[in-house]
């Protein structure tokens, strides 16, 4: 972030604009509304931040350039320091650093949901300054198709309802994501080489373009978009993890220390990932600096370049063998025979405890399924990280929990479990630490427990999602009277509060996938 003068930001704070060193405008509790009420008629990207949070220092550039590159298109940036102005950020819902938001107006705001680089900020707000849908003719397509890496343009005639209206209802569902455009002239469709009804899918990268003359069907363009979009071999970061997960398809990952290396082995294996495109994704990660996700994918961190692929659906991990080349050869055979059902998936386990000794039942991933999918007990599993502050503040709880239901006319009924998930594949999807869910008796869905980490908010939990509605009563079962529930849950709340501080902090640090 640029240094100012104590001065400069003095004013800059009170009259709410950007000093002669930013674009970036910095608002107060006092001049926030105003500035969005008086730019009603123009989109604003709001910031809120912390100074020492690390994220936030490294968007301040990016946030910066972004400011720039889109005062032509009249589209302002602002920021606002939570530690000077709480009241403001807690009005505005911000719960964590940063948090960027974007305003139409003080009554219609959307959180932003685009990566936090500044090209990428600058797309992003641009298509939200634009029609779902831009109208374009055979003078303003030209300049349509190169103002972003990725521009979607439906070739439809204009009395073609039908067709029109399916365009439109997926460009509104995709709108965070892409830009746009339809054209209803016949001439400019014939000059590109395009017949009505049809869509083509421009880009910067692999070959150009993409065409879809299928029947006009939400889904099936929704899935041609989002495959066409996305690189034969892309890039993972942190800016484009969460992408590739919620894509839902298998992803290669290629590891490389080098960005030498990276690019030769992104040519080496783009034609792979070509005859594979929609099958499996593929894309390269920095070895130096997300190595460690190596192990997360069953590869060993320290051998490096590697290759691994993740059913990101059901978190089963393929790692190819590393004393092996990765090269054109090993990966096509490897991966052909992936696709093919022909590779079996790599499963980390600990060993199965010879005797369950304590109140809480210890599962790994080689007994997971008889304990948690057993069909005729309720059970509740933590997920839990060894190096976790929450987790170890909840254990001696979770023990006397385990040992209320062991007591318990339940104790064939009710199993209350734990498993370290980072020893251990488990196919649950796990959102942060500790995470619990109750499996009910019967094979029905597991539910996801979000209250208090209290024993008696638990046995609430378990009874009320429970097959057998179990309930467990503290004091009879001969345990010390815990506080009122009330007291011990502002109490945890206290507890989870300065973890989440240090957790945060940490983790601003330490930048992870």
């Amino acid at each position: 972030m640029y240094q100012k003068s104590l001065a400069l930001g003095f004013l800059a704070a009170l009259a709410g604009v950007a000093t002669a060193e930013s674009d970036v405008h910095q608002l107060t509790g006092k001049t926030f509304d105003e500035f969005i009420t008086t730019h009603k008629d123009q989109l604003v990207l709001a910031e809120f931040y912390a100074p020492w949070c690390g994220h936030c220092k490294a968007l301040a550039p990016e946030y910066e350039e972004a400011a720039t590159s889109l005062k032509p298109k009249n589209i302002k940036l602002v920021k606002v320091d939570c530690t000077e102005e709480a009241d403001l950020c807690q009005k505005h819902g911000v719960e964590g650093y940063p948090t960027l938001k974007v305003f139409h107006s003080l009554n219609n705001v959307k959180p932003y949901n685009g990566q936090r680089k500044a090209d990428a900020i600058h797309s992003y707000m641009v298509k939200q300054s634009l029609p779902p849908v831009s109208l374009l003719t055979k003078d303003t397509i030209k300049e349509f198709k190169a103002s972003d890496k990725v521009v979607v343009v439906a070739y439809i005639a204009a009395d073609d309802k039908a067709s029109n209206e399916t365009f439109t209802a997926v460009a509104n569902s995709l709108r965070d994501d892409y830009m746009f455009g339809g054209i209803n002239d016949a001439a400019a469709a014939e000059a590109d080489g395009v017949k009505f009804p049809s869509i083509v899918l421009y880009k910067i990268f692999d070959e150009g373009k993409n065409s879809f003359e299928e029947k006009f069907d939400a889904e099936a363009i929704t899935k041609f978009i989002k495959t066409a979009a996305t690189p034969l071999v892309g890039e993972i970061g942190p800016e484009t993890y969460g992408d590739y997960m919620e894509a839902k398809i298998p992803l290669a990952y290629i590891f490389a220390e080098t960005k030498e290396e990276r690019d030769t082995l992104t040519e080496d294996l783009k034609p792979i990932a070509k005859e594979h495109k929609g099958k499996v994704n593929f894309a390269v990660i920095d070895a130096k600096q997300f190595g460690a996700h190596a192990g997360n994918l069953n590869l060993k961190t320290d051998k490096f370049p590697c290759f691994a692929i993740q059913d990101t659906v059901n978190n089963k991990k393929f790692p190819f063998d590393q004393e092996k080349a990765v090269n054109y050869d090993n990966i096509k055979k490897f991966v052909k025979d992936f696709v093919a059902g022909k590779v079996e998936p790599s499963i980390k386990s600990e060993p199965i405890p010879e005797k369950q000794d304590g109140p809480v039942t210890v599962v790994v991933a080689h007994n997971y399924d008889q304990i948690v999918l057993d069909k005729e007990k309720d059970v509740l599993l933590e997920f839990y990280a060894p190096w976790c502050g929450h987790c170890k503040a909840l254990a001696p709880k979770y023990d006397q929990l385990g040992k209320l239901y062991a007591e318990s006319e339940f104790k064939d009924k009710v199993v209350i479990a734990k498993v370290d998930a980072t020893a251990n594949d488990v196919p649950d999807d796990i959102g942060g630490f500790p995470t619990i869910k109750l499996f009910p008796a019967g094979g029905k869905e597991p539910v996801t427990y979000s209250g208090a980490r209290t024993i008696e908010d638990l046995i609430e939990f378990v009874k009320e999602n429970g097959k057998y509605k179990a309930a467990v009563s503290v004091k009879e079962a001969g345990t010390e009277e815990a506080a009122p529930a009330a007291t011990e849950k502002k109490e945890a709340k206290k507890e989870e509060k300065k973890e989440e501080k240090k957790q945060e902090k940490a983790t601003d640090e330490h930048d992870e996938l």
